[in-house]
């Protein structure tokens, strides 16, 4: 009889991200007249690769805030906020203020959402083009997709802190564990290829290989399905690649 596969979870409960150590949510906060911030303190989140920026700033009482840093941030720099705002590092205005070509950071993808787009370490969204007939920006995302989004939503001047961190070489096991525990996924992942037949649909034989087809019907049963599932085609891709633009 074979065994349950890594794929069900071995019947344990999903590896859930613990939230005990979260500062708390990450976005750009409301406003509706131009308002002048004080960086308060420069935070690390645990399981997060950018550090945090501690704002503290007034409207009618005071009030603290969290955003991700970028790069060139420092503890007592005033961050203003608004639309008539120098185009500084830290500030956050409009996309519609920003001009073509500016490199942003926590980009909106519906105007007051907190920002949604290039939030991780050393990651920045490049404003292509304006659109003032039907007031929307054209943005290139850190994937390299162009996207359409309205021009009113808030973005902050400058690159996410902290890009440099994976050129560090891991070089031991050990700290592999403590990054992925961290970020509660399970790790080490044991390829199928390099288990027993009873282990998993893909092991067994004198050398590693699946012996098989790798694709799989969508109607299987989930013992099964590992590997190409409900595949609508394999191979490499050929022809000429066009650029995707999302609206």
């Amino acid at each position: 009889m074979s065994k349950v596969i890594r794929k069900n979870r071995l019947g344990r409960p999903c590896n859930k991200k613990n939230k005990m150590f979260k500062i708390a949510p990450s976005i750009i906060p409301s406003f509706d007249t131009p308002v002048t911030a004080t960086v308060k303190s420069i935070l690390h989140e645990r399981g997060r690769g950018a550090p945090l920026t501690l704002l503290n700033y007034k409207k009618d009482k005071k009030y603290d805030a969290v955003i991700v840093s970028v790069e060139g941030t420092r503890t007592g720099q005033n961050i203003e906020m608004g639309d008539n705002v120098p185009l500084s590092i830290g500030n956050i205005t409009r996309l519609k203020n920003v001009p073509e070509g500016t490199l942003v950071s926590s980009v909106e993808r519906i105007p007051n959402d907190g920002g949604k787009y290039g939030r991780s370490g050393g990651c920045f969204v490049a404003v292509v083009a304006h659109n003032k007939n039907t007031n929307q920006t054209i943005v290139r995302l850190p994937s390299g997709i162009k996207k359409t989004v309205s021009s009113e939503g808030r973005a902050v001047i400058g690159i996410v802190a902290g890009g440099g961190r994976t050129e560090k070489p891991i070089l031991k096991a050990g700290r592999a564990y403590y990054k992925y525990k961290s970020r509660s996924i399970s790790w080490p992942v044991v390829r199928g290829v390099a288990m027993n037949p009873v282990d998993h649909p893909h092991g067994g034989g004198n050398h590693q290989h699946i012996g098989h087809p790798s694709t799989v019907s969508r109607h299987a049963p989930h013992g099964q399905k590992v590997g190409l599932i409900a595949a609508r085609r394999t191979g490499l891709k050929r022809g000429s690649s066009k650029e995707l633009v999302k609206q």
